[in-house]
């Protein structure tokens, strides 16, 4: 199973920031991905959660089976917790960011997640979410 993991505050897409991170919102993004998985008949999972402990239990439930497209928001710059997580799972994990972390304000530029995941995409707006989708499904 794919499963989509988003962090604090995306529930806010398509309100926050809308020149930053687009119009879209995470329900049409949900939507584009669940019709991606029917497609290739896979099973995806979603979470959206503003707290960092829910977020760490769902992806430890995780097995070496599953995969995870993560956009753990602004968690990504501040939360070892996280990236130990991460470190700590059998699960593979790509990591999204809508905008070019790079790009932006210097306490962006580093993630301290990057080094414990597969791959990571940004940049694209939303569209990372399907390019990692895409790429994970190839895989299995």
């Amino acid at each position: 199973m794919i499963h989509i993991v988003n962090g604090p505050n995306l529930n806010l897409l398509g309100k926050r920031e809308p020149e930053i991170y687009g119009s879209r919102t995470l329900k049409d993004i949900k939507e584009e991905l669940e019709e991606i998985a029917f497609c290739n008949s896979a099973q995806i999972g979603f979470l959206q959660s503003n707290h960092e402990g829910e977020i760490i239990d769902y992806l430890q439930k995780l097995s070496a089976k599953d995969s995870v497209v993560l956009n753990a928001g602004g968690l990504a710059h501040t939360s070892v917790s996280l990236r130990d997580c991460i470190a700590g799972i059998e699960a593979e994990v790509v990591e999204v960011h809508i905008s070019n972390i790079s790009a932006r304000e210097p306490f962006r530029h580093t993630s301290l997640l990057s080094p414990v995941c597969k791959g990571v995409i940004m940049g694209l707006g939303s569209d990372v979410y399907r390019v990692a989708l895409e790429w994970l499904l190839e895989r299995e």
